[in-house]
């Protein structure tokens, strides 16, 4: 191993450069970084406002990749926000010059280097290759007028929870359900200022009674009720508000059975998603066929309006056939 390539390694290993958004990180600043002469300026790869690394993005980083031939997804967002991945940038860039210093800086080998390491994780990450074939592609909702508003519901979250399986570790289904339910209160509640938040922002640090705050009623979705929800619609009822459990069909027996174990059942609604979201369907298209799809499409366009306000991935927007 000669001494540029063990340094790279080392480099790697000590600031793991080992995931999809270090390697596009490292990938993007070599590039760019061979535009410049040394000794290279960290401040000159960040926005003005010095809150981004300028540039940074999927579109950059996946023509990288194709220039050696590579068109598999690195990283949707390149992690250019991320304070992590501004100080990697900082360290990486006084890794470079210290080459410069070493006369060893060779940008092209440098990148083929890297472009090496992320064909290696490809490699041994095939089943992030399922994950990637869900890129932009929407979920697909028809309104069959043969079939039940709640069926129609229940194949979407059902298609979320097949996403979920190929996709193991990436919580699709309850990011699904947290904002459908969103969307169908704020359709329902057009006057009421709603705080929707991402999937994956948690409770407890964030302060927040529950996934939705309306009235005096601390609203939780979720996928599969647990000892600790139950907990916090304890805390609801300590704080006097009206916990409600939205959840799967499937869920809502544990969650009674749950809430019994707490002598709390009959202070807790708890209700399944495909029922909660198609009573409204109703009511608001009147009851009425004619005006059924009409109504549907509404609740799909607040949906996709959370997904593009609260989350990164499109691919958990819905589109309607």
């Amino acid at each position: 191993m000669t001494q540029f390539e063990s340094s790279l390694k080392a480099f790697s290993a000590r600031y793991r450069i080992n995931s999809k958004g270090p390697f596009a990180l490292v990938l993007f600043v070599t590039r760019n970084a061979s535009k410049q002469r040394p000794p290279l300026s960290a401040d000159l790869f960040l926005t003005p406002q010095g809150g981004q690394v300028a540039g940074l993005g999927k579109g950059a980083v996946q023509a990288i990749l194709a220039d050696h031939g590579i068109d598999r997804i690195l990283a949707e967002e390149g992690g250019r926000t991320s304070q992590g991945s501004i100080q990697k940038m900082r360290v990486y860039v006084d890794f470079l010059n210290e080459l410069a210093q070493k006369n060893l800086l060779d940008f092209s080998a440098i990148e083929n280097w890297w472009i090496e390491r992320v064909r290696e994780y490809f490699r041994s990450h095939p089943f992030e290759l399922k994950r990637e074939s869900f890129s932009s592609k929407p979920f697909s909702l028809k309104v069959d007028s043969s079939k039940s508003i709640r069926s129609i519901v229940s194949d979407l979250i059902e298609a979320a929870f097949d996403r979920q399986r190929a996709c193991p570790g990436v919580m699709v289904a309850g990011a699904v359900m947290q904002h459908l339910v969103g969307a169908k209160i704020a359709t329902a509640l057009p006057d009421v200022k709603i705080k929707h938040e991402g999937f994956s922002v948690a409770d407890a640090p964030a302060g927040r009674k529950g996934d939705f705050l309306i009235g005096d009623t601390a609203i939780h979705v979720t996928t599969a009720p647990t000892e600790a929800l139950i907990r916090k619609c304890c805390d609801n009822l300590a704080q006097n508000l009206k916990p409600l459990v939205i959840t799967t069909q499937s869920g809502v027996g544990g969650a009674i059975a749950l809430a019994k174990n707490a002598d709390v059942a009959e202070r807790i609604d708890i209700l399944e998603i495909e029922q909660f979201v198609a009573i409204n369907v109703y009511e608001w298209s009147a009851f009425q066929q004619t005006k059924r799809t009409v109504t549907v499409r509404q609740l799909v366009e607040a949906y996709n309006r959370i997904i593009d306000q609260c989350e990164t991935d499109p691919s958990l927007k819905i589109a309607m056939g």
